[in-house]
């Protein structure tokens, strides 16, 4: 079998990322190798610098280049509320609302048994011993904050996105913490700002009214 051209592993390579099909990967490749060499080796630097680098935090388990993240490390975050997310990118875009003040819990995926993703895939483990009330804080650097203060975590928000598996992985949370003293609430649906609701999805109207206050 003859050994791919680099212009052919090139393309194989770009179809690693989300949405980019064989087509996609291959203007993409021709247009750095054509008309953009220079962003090329750019690219290849930042990816190279970027692997060498990142590493999971390991109190939230976002990617950071230092042990702790920037929001871990944070001392002004509020440590009684923890936000579970699927994504660094989630994580990301609920960061720029600027409308959460605590902390998260990255899970790094969601349930989806048909693609082999389990609870220990996504790090549900890591999450349930993070908030288990019979973990000391002094026991575990998860627990501690950078002026050495604990606090326990009061309120749970599952901010997992609405799609079936994320629903999924949000009641299997869920239920797992029922047990114990500790709040859990879900993001609301609802029909979005500036939208007309002859054009909303007829799901998302149902929950509009469900979720109403």
């Amino acid at each position: 079998m003859a050994k791919p051209s680099a212009l052919e592993s090139l393309t194989q390579a770009l179809q690693c990322l989300p949405g980019v099909g064989s087509k996609s990967a291959a203007r993409m490749a021709f247009h750095l190798m054509q008309q953009d060499t220079a962003g090329a080796k750019t690219l290849a630097r930042a990816l190279d610098h970027a692997v060498a680098r990142l590493r999971h935090c390991e109190s939230c388990y976002t990617l950071t280049e230092e042990p702790l993240c920037a929001t871990c490390s944070d001392s002004s975050r509020d440590r009684t509320q923890l936000c579970v997310v699927e994504t660094p990118a989630d994580q990301s875009a609920l960061e720029r609302t600027r409308a959460f003040k605590g902390l998260y819990f990255v899970l790094m995926g969601k349930l989806s048994p048909l693609d082999g993703v389990g609870p220990r895939e996504i790090g549900l483990q890591r999450l349930f011993d993070r908030l288990n009330p019979s973990v000391s804080h002094s026991q575990s650097p998860h627990h501690e904050d950078e002026g050495g203060g604990n606090s326990r975590i009061q309120e749970v928000i599952l901010a997992t996105n609405f799609t079936a598996e994320g629903e999924a992985t949000a009641h299997v949370i869920a239920q797992a913490l029922r047990d114990l003293p500790i709040k859990v609430t879900r993001l609301s649906r609802g029909v979005p700002v500036g939208s007309e609701l002859e054009y909303v999805d007829l799901g998302t109207i149902a929950h509009s009214f469900i979720d109403r206050r």
